[in-house]
């Protein structure tokens, strides 16, 4: 049938009819198809937000007030490990995806309670530099580039917080009712919010710890 023959009205029934009842055929998208889409759009709403940190943080980073640098107060090592330690987590969250996959519950708890491990270990090292900083009278109300800095990382640390809490629920659920179709969806979206928070690490090491020690 070519597309002359449509445009003149002489298109066969039972081809249109055939055309019909593919396209109902196909229905709508999966939802594990729709649930990821949406997700997508939820994690760039939140790199948006993050952005407009970054960007804050960039005005303010050399308005010091007269109190103490970047490189006054970063400790490379910490922040060393920090980074090792998210680094670890994001790949034991994808064996735990992999896990997930193959429907191997032992393997996904294990890889999973690394991964919960290891963002809490990280969440700990965070806590005692903010509470270093602190007690060095470098809180957030010092100055414009501490208040920054405070607002950004310490935005990224509530994310990995709630992440935390989302992982203990994915685990449970798991354990309780196995890998069934709508949590495999979950575990789709707390993967790509895990993976995610590292991205966003990974560039608050390199313009805030890194740009910020050497200025």
């Amino acid at each position: 049938m070519t597309d002359a023959a449509l445009s003149h009205g002489h298109a066969d029934p039972h081809h249109l009819r055939g055309l019909q009842a593919a396209s109902e055929q196909a229905g709508p998208a999966p939802k594990r198809i729709v649930t990821g889409y949406g997700f997508w759009i939820f994690l760039l709403s939140d790199i948006i937000m993050f952005a407009c940190f970054f960007a804050a943080y960039a005005v303010l980073s050399s308005a010091t007030a007269g109190g103490p640098t970047g490189t006054q107060l970063f400790d490379w090592r910490n922040v060393a490990i920090e980074t090792v330690l998210l680094l670890f987590s994001s790949f034991a969250c994808g064996l735990a995806s992999i896990a997930a996959a193959i429907r191997s519950q032992r393997w996904f708890q294990l890889a999973m309670l690394a991964t919960a491990i290891l963002g809490g270990c990280f969440l700990v090292l965070e806590f005692r530099e903010f509470a270093d900083m602190i007690a060095r009278d470098a809180g957030p109300t010092r100055s414009a580039f501490l208040s920054a800095f405070f607002t950004l990382v310490g935005c990224h640390g509530l994310h990995v917080s709630v992440g935390l809490l989302c992982l203990l629920t994915m685990m449970a659920q798991v354990y309780a009712k196995g890998f069934r179709a709508d949590i495999q969806r979950r575990l789709l979206c707390f993967s790509l919010f895990w993976h995610a928070l590292d991205i966003i690490w990974v560039a608050i090491f390199s313009m805030v710890y890194l740009l910020g020690s050497h200025a």
